[in-house]
């Protein structure tokens, strides 16, 4: 065999249990032999290693260089030694250069040494492989798959301008010097990494920030990311994304395909129709378990305030309190199972100080009815953190953050450190649903003064109109408004059309001002959904306030008050703009995610001459024009009904607030718990949640039937 085809085709020794291991440096050796590369060198990534880890490195960097150089020739196994042996110090050298430093509290002096002497070491082995072989083919060969696992990122789920992920790789591919493959590489990616802005906010305290995608954790845990959401959409792209899901050993570590845990269930065999639920649950559990490991080393440095993965559950039983917690706890159970195994080899010679097992998960609580409240106090009184999602107003986010302290206060009462956890602000498609509905109206009052043809004319410009010619009128109207056509609003074709039809006067120009101005204003309002959320709880002036009421409330003293409120986090999400992750900066109670094009798209904007970083310091402080908002809910008379819904409280919220002396001049027309089913956005958001589910669950059902045949 070829040394790349041996290098990509192998696949990690099951580890016994327990662990054979002497000391740290003989425990990363050996489980890096076995092929978990990944598990080896984040073994290294915990407290208990500050001021041991040059001399754990230097052991290491012994014991592999004997292995190293008494793996000769091209067979099977003194290949996989050296490449393995390349892909571990590879990795321990990006947790080093990366933001887990930070996070495990190593010195400079202590990661510059290692670095050192990490990087002399692996100049020696490409020394010796080069006078064997006169060229590099098992290092190179390894570096080509470290770099393959970067490029799967939006592989099967292409969104312009393409993952942040794939352009890392890109970047380093084209920087890198391939006649020393792995220092080379080790040296490049130091540069990539250090010099993007996640990193560079990260180490500043800007934010903290999650990925909105399942794959690519690592390189993003580099840069920073600390927290990683799912759902229904993005557990299948998974499966598209990395096909070894369905029926190929995962290369990570202790993780499991889907046709192997199918395989020990007869009855889902016999009658995958009847265990579908059952089964989209546990292929959701396998797409989700890789993350747990990823992030598990920062989970435990930091008592579970960083390292969290939030998993959707199903969409057909939100509206239902016992089946949500009764499927949140199987799945919370089946995590920990996971995790003792894991946590055997990763926490292996530490103490027992810590909570082996915990899962590093949070559930996603969607706000689309008033069962998402009883649903979040419950899961957090129990020590499980919830993620609201599908919410997308100050008032809807307001009662469900309530809803967590109370739950908190419950468990921090019975002695259980509270997880983190999130309140989502689904800002982009808020701002979607907003702008829909304008242009939705606005076509209308073109059709209703020029015809019918304002639809075909705008739809022809748009590339949609053979996706809608054979539709009725309003659906017409619907599609070519959606977000897939015109986002963003101000498109010129759009201000053709208006203008000709008279719905704006003074001609195209005109058209097109108003429309920029409308545009404008509409990608604000996702944005000030999450200024004011984070004011009324973690403002200076309101979070002291919050403290004290929870102490009083509660009974709580001033420390237990403070995991309470500590580990609640501002989640701004479904960005469509750079600004939208920018104006919402904050170091504590706020977690931006974000989505891989979306990271591209801001990596780019950080680009360019006239960034400065230092401008969005603490940004979700900083007060949005109030002329737009005035704008939104008070003069566009189209969209104001939902951005008062969005933007405003209600008396019930405002009487509560005050309890907690906290006062705020948001208006009175938020919308209640019962409102929340039939608000635009949840809408729409649940029905594509719920069809994706539905999809996902029926491409297992159909690869469980060809199992069973």
């Amino acid at each position: 065999m070829e040394f790349k085809e041996i290098i990509f085709k192998s696949r990690p020794a099951e580890l016994p249990s327990p662990p054979r291991s002497l000391d740290h440096a003989d425990h990363v050796v050996s489980v890096g032999l076995a092929g978990h590369t990944k598990l080896a060198a984040d073994h290294l990534l915990n407290r208990e290693m500050v001021g041991n880890l040059v001399n754990a490195i230097r052991d290491i960097l012994r014991r592999f260089n004997l292995i190293f150089r008494a793996s000769v020739g091209t067979g099977e196994k003194a290949v996989l030694n050296r490449s393995r042996i390349y892909e571990t110090v590879a990795q321990l050298a990006l947790n080093l250069i990366g933001v887990e430093k930070k996070w495990i509290g190593f010195s400079e002096d202590e990661v510059e040494t290692s670095l050192t002497k990490i990087l002399n070491a692996i100049r020696e082995w490409e020394e010796v492989e080069r006078n064997e072989f006169g060229d590099h083919p098992i290092s190179k060969a390894t570096v080509e798959k470290i770099l393959s696992e970067l490029k799967k990122v939006m592989s099967g789920y292409y969104r312009p301008p393409g993952s942040m992920c794939s352009k890392m790789a890109q970047e380093i591919e084209e920087k890198m010097n391939w006649d020393n493959p792995v220092s080379s590489f080790i040296n490049v990616a130091k540069e990539v990494i250090q010099n993007n802005i996640y990193y560079r906010m990260s180490m500043d305290g800007y934010c903290k920030f999650g990925n909105d995608y399942a794959l690519g954790l690592r390189w993003v845990r580099h840069l920073g990311y600390v927290q990683v959401s799912t759902n229904p959409t993005l557990a299948a792209v998974a499966y598209d994304d990395d096909p070894t899901l369905w029926d190929g050993f995962m290369d990570e570590s202790f993780c499991q395909d889907l046709k192997t845990v199918v395989m020990k269930y007869p009855e889902w065999i016999k009658n995958p129709e009847k265990y579908a639920d059952e089964l989209a649950m546990k292929a959701t559990e396998l797409s989700i378990f890789p993350n747990l490991a990823v992030f598990r080393p920062i989970a435990i440095a930091s008592d579970f305030y960083h390292g969290l993965v939030s998993l959707q559950l199903n969409p057909y039983v939100t509206k239902n309190v016992e089946n949500s917690v009764k499927q949140a706890m199987q799945i919370y159970m089946d995590a920990e199972e996971f995790l003792k195994r894991y946590d055997e080899y990763l926490l292996w010679g530490y103490s027992n100080q810590v909570w082996r097992g915990r899962p590093n998960i949070v559930f996603k609580v969607t706000g689309d009815s008033p069962a998402a409240i009883d649903i979040t106090s419950i899961l957090e009184s129990m020590g499980i953190g919830t993620n609201n999602t599908v919410t997308f107003t100050v008032a809807q986010e307001t009662t469900l953050i309530l809803a967590k302290i109370e739950g908190r206060a419950k468990a921090v009462k019975l002695g259980i450190l509270p997880t983190m956890c999130y309140e989502t602000t689904m800002g982009g498609r808020l701002d979607d649903h907003i702008r829909e509905v304008q242009a939705e109206a606005l076509l209308k009052r073109a059709v209703e003064r020029a015809g019918e043809g304002c639809i075909k004319e705008l739809a022809e410009k748009l590339g949609a109109w053979d996706k809608i010619k054979d539709l009725p009128t309003e659906e017409k109207i619907r599609v070519v408004c959606s977000r897939r056509y015109l986002r963003p609003m101000n498109k010129r074709p759009f201000a053709e059309v208006l203008a000709k039809a008279g719905v704006v006067e003074g001609g195209v120009d005109e058209a097109q001002k108003y429309l920029d101005r409308l545009e404008h204003d509409v990608g604000h309002a996702g944005i000030e959904v999450t200024h004011r959320v984070y004011k009324i709880f973690f403002s200076p002036e309101n979070k002291p306030k919050w403290i004290k009421y929870i102490m009083s409330k509660y009974g709580l003293s001033e420390d237990e008050a403070r995991e309470v409120l500590d580990r609640i986090d501002v989640l701004p999400a479904s960005k469509r703009k750079p600004i939208d992750t920018l104006l919402t900066l904050a170091w504590m109670n706020m977690t931006n995610t974000e989505f891989p094009n979306h990271q591209t798209n801001v990596l780019m904007f950080s680009r360019r001459p006239d960034f400065r970083m230092e401008d969005y310091r603490d940004s979700v402080l900083k007060e949005i024009d109030q002329s737009i908002i005035h704008r939104l809910t008070e003069e566009y008379q189209d969209i104001r009904e939902d951005c008062r819904a969005a933007l405003e409280l209600n008396p019930e919220l405002i009487e509560r607030l005050r309890e907690a002396g906290v006062e705020v001049n948001f208006g009175t027309r938020g919308h209640l718990p019962k409102d929340w089913p039939q608000f635009g956005s949840v809408v729409k958001t649940m029905d594509e949640f719920t069809r994706s589910y539905t999809r996902f669950r029926e491409r297992v059902v159909e690869f469980v039937k060809k199992l069973s045949s």
